[in-house]
């Protein structure tokens, strides 16, 4: 996961998420095995990998070449869960804002699905 501070950044921002996506994330990090490879619907060219750190969008033919990438999340003293999330979010291609409403769907859809089939796999405790 080195490779976004091996390539330059085209633009840095600050950025939000959504209380509700960043709550999901921290659910899928205890409960799930990560990096998560999400392909991004209609091209399987850029994929959104997510793992405990941060999350990248790259692509996956040019040896997973960054694209997008969100950082550094200003969750430290959070008082509250309905509150959104403040990072960094950088881009490494002039057309990288075009995928981020995409990728935020596709993650928050892909987490939901695989958290929801994780639940199901869970053996319920049998009092005694």
């Amino acid at each position: 996961m080195t490779r976004i501070h091996d390539v330059p950044v085209y633009v840095s921002r600050k950025d939000e998420i959504e209380a509700q996506l960043y709550n999901l994330w921290r659910r899928a990090k205890l409960h799930l095995s990560l990096p998560l490879r999400i392909e991004l619907e209609p091209s399987k060219q850029m994929v959104l990998i997510i793992d405990q750190e941060h999350w990248e969008v790259v692509d996956q033919n040019q040896y997973d070449l960054p694209i997008l990438a969100w950082l550094d999340f200003k969750d430290a003293g959070r008082s509250s869960l309905h509150t959104p999330v403040g990072c960094r979010l950088n881009y490494y291609h002039y057309m990288a804002n075009r995928l981020r409403g995409k990728a935020l769907q596709a993650l928050e859809q892909e987490l939901n699905q695989r958290l929801k089939a994780d639940d199901a796999n869970v053996i319920p405790l049998k009092p005694e």
